[in-house]
Order: C-alpha cells, then structure tokens, then sequence
C-alpha cells in the first residue's frame, strides 16, 4: 500500500514536470495549428478589469512569457447585477460569436473565469486572480501559464468546442503511457476527482452509471446519471455518490490505491473544470440571445450540470442554499436552463490519481506556497524564486516563500510567509504567516505575525499616488453589516473596528464607506491613505497597524482616505507592472554579475 501510494506520487511529479517542460518550450515560440488553443478567453467582473487584464496580457506577448499564434481574449461582464460564472460564460459565447462568425465553429476553446475581486485573497484584487504569482518557472509562472502548462495535452485530443475553468484552482494528473484525457463525446464532458465526502460538499459530486470493472485504473471514462452541487454527506449516501477503497462490491468500489485521500476509506468524485461540444454551445447561445440580458447569477456548475444526465430532475431549482445572493428571478431562469439542457449527456472522465488544489483565500495561499510538501514536489515550487534574498530560515516543514523580490541580507522573514514583487531593506524582520505584496519596506519594521501588506499605484486627477492595504490575514473583508451601529461587530487584525477608529480619530458615519449604503465593510471602509511615494504610503499603513497593536494614537483626518473598492477604481496598472518589471531586471543584472564574479 505504502509503495504504491509513493508510486502515484512519482507519477504526479513526473507528469507535471513534462507539463512543464513541454510548455517552457512554447513560450514565445508559434504554435502549430491543432496542437494548441486556437482561442483562450479570460473573463473580467467589469471594463476596468477588462483593461488591466488586456494591458498585462499584453506585457505578457512582448516578454514571450506565452505562447505565440493564439488568439488571447478579455471578455467583462455587462454593468449592472452580478451575473455569476455562468452569465460569464454566455457573455463569453456571444462575444466569440460576434468576433469569428461561423468560422469558431471549428475552434477548440479554453475559457477561464476570472471575473471578481478576490476579496478572499486581496493580494491578487488589483491584478486579477488569473495572474497570481507562483515560485516556479523563468520568467515567473502565474496561474495562467501554470493551467496553459497542465492543460497542454488537452487541445490534440478536443473536438471543436469550449473548456470551462476558474482561475483560482490547479488540477495535477497522471495517466498510463500513451493515454491521454479525450474530449471527443457530444454533450458534456467533466474532469472528476477523488476526494473525501467532506470535500464534496463544498464542490460538485457526480453519480455514475453502474459500470462492471474490477479495479480502477489512472483513466476512466464513464456516463454520469445525476450531478449534485455541494450536496451534504447525507445526500450523497441516498444518492449512491459515495464509494469505498476497500470494498469490491457493486459500482461503488475501486480498489484501495486512492493517493489524493489521506487514509480516508470513503471517498466521492467531484468535479474541476468542463468542455461542452460545439453543438451544446449553439443551444447555450441561441438560449441567451433569446432572453437578452441576465439578471441574477447563475453558477455554471451548480446550474448547468445539474440539468445534465438521465437522473436530473427540476427539484434542485428552487433550492437556493447555496446561493449568496437570492434574486427573484433566479428560479425562473434556473428552470429555463433545466428545460433547455435536459436530455444532454454529462460524460465523466475519472482521473484516479489527480489532486485539485484550490489557491483562493489568504490561507490557501500561505499554506500552499510555504507549508504543502506535496505540491512543492509536484510542482517543483521554490522557497526563493526569481529574487535576490538571503537563505530563508525553515522549521518543521514551513518555509518562507519570496517571489520576484530584492530582499537585503540583513532582513528576516519568518516561516509561513510570502513575499512578492517587494523591496525589503536591512531593519525588516516580518512575522509568521505573513503576506507582503507589490510594497517597499525601508524603514525599520517589525511586521507582526498574521500582517497583510499589499501597496497599489493609484492614479488620481491624473497624478501618481499610493495607498497600502494593511489588516490581518485572518479578517474578514467580506463581512457586511447592515447599519452604522453594528459596525461595531467588525474586526481588523481581530480587534474591534470601533477601538481602530478611535485610535486613528475617525469617526462611524456613511461617509467613512463608499458605495452604496445598504452594507458596511472592511472592503469598503475609507481608512487607507493615499501618499505620493510608495515608501512613504507603507511606512504610513504599517504605522496604522502597529497603533492598533500598541493602543496608542495615529490620526488619519489629515489624509486622503480610500477603501480598497475605490483603489481599485483608480488603479494605475501600467505603473505596477512597471514596478515589476524594474525587479525583475534588478535581478537579472545581479544575478549576471554574480555569475561572472565565480566564473
């Protein structure tokens, strides 16, 4: 059991790693026809997000950082409500429609989600969760070359048509020899994963037809009867969805090498990323030019695949658990979608020995880049990448992390934290669990643990400024409270906001929160202040974070003050990848002469 577990996990290693290669080899080079994405689409929350997309994909052609000869598109969402990935995805299908005519028909399509504003992970808000750094690769991966880079074997065997994933997740799989993952049946086809029935229930779970087969091998193709969006553990055992390792008794059973469970003896199949043939998104499209505009969200999993399979049924329509936003149409539309998919097949192609990583929030993030052994080594991710640092302390399986960063050697970083597209000088010593990102640190600091530091070039009445973002890597930038006097009820780096307030001499009125005034937030509290270099605008936010941990007094009234929603609306993108960009030379350089100082 031992050996064949350590088996799989070589065969995970080694199969990413030729991912790997065989796309450094196409970065910067032309693609032959047939043997790359003919089309990769990105979508975008808003024309904001649109433009700071397309000017980094942009950046990212003239460095040679991706592939040549592949359309690259932006495709925002419409103004107005939140449409949800799946609204995305009919915009997105419109859009390609108005661009190529019939001639798309023919094209094999990768389209990833990547509207929002990561409000989980604010690291990656002004640039975009699709263009998060990772320790890997010259020049530096981001998540889009990493799903370029795993997907690379996909576009020779995919029929005409479109293959849906998100931006924020990693699917790692090996197969046998010459096997390879086909997506050539009509209808739908998804990736499925093994994975614990607590996982399943926050992702989707599939119900496979009764199949006769011994034992499980890497690939399996087979015909899902019914799709289940987060369902609970009580609903996936009424659903026939759970399996056992050790049991060979009917469908439910595959053998007891399960790598990607834990020990766990049970497990479910859930799902990553999906294709539709060309002919499902025909129906897709004339659907959506035939309502004309969305006005609710709608999820592309939990409301397109439940519609798929022999097994479905409307029930799951009025269902709105798993809703964050309940908007009066939502059940109407969703029934729409059920009518107009229903019949449609859902193929499965289980994938026994894969990994889902999911890298979306402040935790996933710290713990994937700096504590997880496991996609360190199937990634062959690095401590120190890209950067000029000093050797990095390690304890008990927890490293830091530094990405394309100029750290002077007298500084300290501490294990489990991640430093990216920074300058750190002599006097920084930052704690535990740390995320500093896009900032320069001169001064002498000391960041306490659990600290979230992310500067942003802002470009107001036409004039370059910077704002930095502080707070704890565990507060809740989501939380919204609905008056005034519940605002009490937030926390910045766990204390109450209200102590803070006090603290910087600021006072609770809707004018200390943009937007709207129907909900009160960290996300969009005016308490960043704006400065006119990005040293200064650090050194003011860490002041701000450190009076809060020492109680003592830093006014903030005498400054500029913006919420992090409006920073974003006044973000300067070119400058932050200028920035960048002029570390990256740094680093170049140094390292050139420090190879020719040993040569």
């Amino acid at each position: 059991m031992a050996a064949a577990r350590v088996s799989s996990g070589v065969a995970l290693r080694e199969a990413s790693q030729r991912k790997l290669r065989m796309f450094s080899e196409l970065r910067g080079k032309t693609v032959i026809p047939g043997r790359f994405w003919d089309i990769v689409a990105i979508t975008a929350a808003d024309q904001q997000q649109e433009l700071a997309y397309k000017q980094q994909l942009s950046e990212k052609l003239k460095r040679k950082e991706l592939p040549l000869g592949v359309q690259y598109h932006v495709f925002a969402d419409p103004a107005g409500v939140k449409i949800g990935n799946g609204g995305s995805t009919l915009c997105a299908l419109q859009c390609l429609e108005k661009l190529y005519g019939d001639k798309w028909k023919s094209f094999i399509i990768l389209l990833i989600h990547s509207g929002g504003y990561s409000q989980r992970l604010p690291n990656a808000s002004a640039l975009g969760k699709i263009f998060t750094a990772l320790p890997l690769g010259n020049p530096i991966y981001q998540m889009l070359e990493l799903k370029l880079a795993m997907y690379i074997d996909f576009p020779s065997h995919m029929n005409p048509g479109v293959l849906v994933t998100c931006a924020d997740d990693i699917e790692l799989y090996s197969l046998g020899k010459s096997e390879f993952i086909r997506f050539d049946k009509p209808g739908f086809t998804a990736l499925a994963h093994p994975s614990s029935l607590t996982v399943g229930t926050t992702h989707g779970v599939f119900v496979l037809e009764p199949f006769n087969q011994s034992e499980h091998k890497d690939v399996e193709y087979r015909m899902c009867y019914r799709f289940l969006h987060k369902p609970s553990i009580e609903k996936m055992y009424q659903s026939d969805a759970v399996f056992s390792v050790r049991n060979h008794s009917q469908q439910n059973s595959t053998g007891d090498n399960i790598p990607s469970l834990n020990g766990d003896t049970e497990y479910v199949y859930t799902d990553s990323l999906f294709y539709m043939d060309h002919k499902s998104v025909k129906k897709l499209l004339a659907f959506y030019e035939e309502i004309g505009t969305v006005n609710c969200e709608i999820d592309a999993y939990g409301d397109f695949l439940q519609a798929l399979g022999p097994g479905a049924t409307v029930d799951y329509t009025g269902n709105t658990t798993n809703v964050t936003k309940e908007e009066s149409e939502l059940v109407d539309m969703r029934q729409r979608i059920f009518h107009l998919l229903k019949g449609t097949s859902l193929n499965v192609v289980i994938l026994n020995n894969s990994k889902f990583y999911h890298i979306g929030t402040t935790e996933e993030y710290l713990f994937h880049l700096t504590s997880d052994s496991n996609l360190r080594s199937e990634l062959d991710l690095q401590f120190i990448a890209s950067s000029i640092s000093p050797a990095m302390p390690e304890c008990v399986g927890k490293s830091p992390c530094i990405i394309q960063s100029i750290l002077d050697p007298r500084c300290s970083v501490a294990p489990g934290s991640v430093v990216e597209y920074s300058r750190l000088g002599p006097e920084v010593s930052v704690g535990e669990n740390c995320i500093i990102s896009g900032s320069c640190i001169t001064t002498k600091t000391v960041l306490p643990t659990y600290s979230f530091v992310c500067s942003l070039s802002l470009k107001l009445n036409g004039h370059l400024k910077y704002s930095t973002i502080v707070f704890g890597v565990q507060d809740n930038l989501k939380k919204n409270v609905k008056t005034l006097s519940d605002v009490k009820l937030l926390r910045f780096y766990g204390i109450s906001f209200l102590s803070c307030l006090d603290v910087w001499n600021l006072k609770v009125t809707e004018e200390l929160f943009s937007g709207n005034t129907s909900g009160f937030s960290l996300w969009t509290a005016r308490i960043f202040p704006v400065c006119s270099s990005l040293s200064e605008s650090v050194t003011t936010s860490l002041t701000m974070l450190n009076v809060v941990k020492s109680k003592s007094a830093f006014s903030l009234d005498s400054y500029q003050l913006l919420s992090i929603e409006e920073m974003l609306d006044y973000k300067d993108v070119e400058d932050m990848i200028a920035y960048r960009e002029q570390i990256s030379q740094e680093v170049t350089l140094k390292k050139k002469h420090t190879d020719l100082e040993t040569s």
